[in-house]
């Protein structure tokens, strides 16, 4: 069993990071003999969808649950959708939540405990702003698991890693947030306006996604 957690360095003495979608690090951990994978989070320059795309790279590693403080809807619904349960509340060191996790102290979310509007967000205070590399160009259409509606511009699992033509059957790119906005209380749905607007945003960015591709396929053809 793998479980990821957000972190602020590459270590299992860092901090939990609070924020999913834009954390610096995901430590990828094999809690029975704390073997460990860190990744430096690529999704923390994006302007939008950052929580869809972080959530996709959960997926790619096979992770079963994810341990962090916040997480909102566009990325609960996603890694909810691949099968990937959310623990929220977490923090303190990596080492003690992964001991909290291994004794049956924490337990899984069956829905976000923050809102999508929630604004970038930048790292912890007094911690390094990790190197990013700036998405490529294309929105990220290409070839992989789509499903799922996000609240916000992203449609499913889209995105591949990093933007471009990528790996992603859906259209990513959801509301810019960091999911740290107050929590929602339990059992609030979104209202009529609220739905109708995302679904207008939805739709904008479903049309860009095909005006991109159209764009790409023209440019392969000039090339080839």
């Amino acid at each position: 069993m793998k479980i990821a957690i957000t972190a602020t360095g590459p270590t299992l003495d860092a901090a939990v990071d609070p924020r999913f979608g834009r954390c610096p690090y995901f430590l990828i951990v094999d809690p029975d003999d704390l073997t460990f994978e860190a990744i430096q989070n690529e999704s923390v320059a994006l302007g939008g969808g950052a929580g869809i795309q972080s959530a996709q790279l959960m997926a790619e590693k096979g992770v079963t649950f994810v341990l962090t403080g916040n997480c909102g809807p566009n990325a609960h619904q996603t890694l909810s959708a691949v099968g990937i349960e959310v623990i929220v509340g977490c923090s303190g060191v990596v080492r003690d939540v992964i001991q909290q996790f291994k004794t049956g102290q924490l337990s899984a979310v069956n829905q976000p405990n923050v809102a999508s509007h929630s604004g970038m967000a930048g790292p912890p205070q007094g911690q390094p702003t990790p190197l990013q590399q700036p998405p490529m160009p294309g929105g990220g259409m290409g070839m992989g698991r789509g499903g799922g509606m996000g609240r916000g511009r992203g449609m499913g699992r889209g995105m591949g890693r990093g933007g471009g033509m990528g790996r992603g059957m859906g259209m990513g790119g959801g509301m810019p947030g960091a999911d740290q906005d107050p929590p929602l209380p339990p059992g609030q749905k979104p209202s009529k306006e609220d739905e109708l607007a995302t679904l207008k945003q939805q739709a904008e960015a479903a049309a860009e996604q095909v005006r991109q591709i159209q764009q790409r396929i023209q440019q392969l053809e000039q090339e080839g």
